[in-house]
């Protein structure tokens, strides 16, 4: 069964899903079968994508005008589309004629993900470089530490001469798991386990 979803960015009167729905009728559509939004693709609630993709069964095919009509992005039409191969689903966009039920569309979609895995690749690698600028700066990067090097050395003090983690994170007001994750950070032992 062909299974349709449209979407038009806005829920103004003046933007309308009737050259989408005209078009998918015509590629043979069952206009029951159609399923629409009225939203940004940013969003990832939206409801008309949501109940598209329940009524979706294996064998069934999902249907768009354009690809940006669906995803928001290249790893989220990604992620939509790998789900919907895994789940026995084809899935054809009209405008790209890109069809995963074609040798044609598989190889489009193997090169969208390779480009989406560069894409992610390179990204990484500019978060990368730009924190060891920052380092070199004498920045460093990530959340600040919860407890400051003079409690921690009041804490760790009182842990070595006996004091428990429970009574410890009651004096200094410091909750359990961030007591606990500050000394498996600086490698702490508790006296006689090292």
């Amino acid at each position: 069964m062909l299974v349709g979803y449209m979407r038009v960015s806005s829920a103004d009167d003046r933007q309308t899903v009737d050259l989408q729905r005209d078009a998918l009728v015509a590629a043979g559509v069952d206009h029951r079968h159609l399923h629409t939004d009225k939203a940004s693709g940013a969003r990832d609630d939206r409801p008309g994508l949501k109940a598209c993709l329940n009524y979706l069964n294996a064998g069934d095919t999902l249907v768009v005008w354009k690809l940006d009509r669906l995803g928001r992005s290249l790893p989220h039409l990604l992620t939509i589309v790998t789900d919907l191969k895994a789940r026995g689903i084809a899935f054809r966009s009209l405008t790209e004629q890109m069809d995963t039920t074609t040798p044609h569309g598989e190889l489009l979609f193997s090169l969208f993900g390779a480009l989406a895995q560069y894409e992610r690749a390179l990204t990484r690698e500019r978060v990368m470089a730009g924190l060891a600028a920052a380092k070199r700066r004498g920045r460093q990067g990530g959340r600040p530490p919860m407890i400051d090097a003079e409690t921690l050395e009041r804490i760790t003090a009182a842990l070595d001469g006996g004091a428990s983690k429970a009574s410890v994170c009651r004096t200094f007001k410091v909750p359990r798991s961030t007591l606990l994750g500050t000394l498996a950070r600086i490698g702490w032992a508790a006296p006689g386990k090292a």
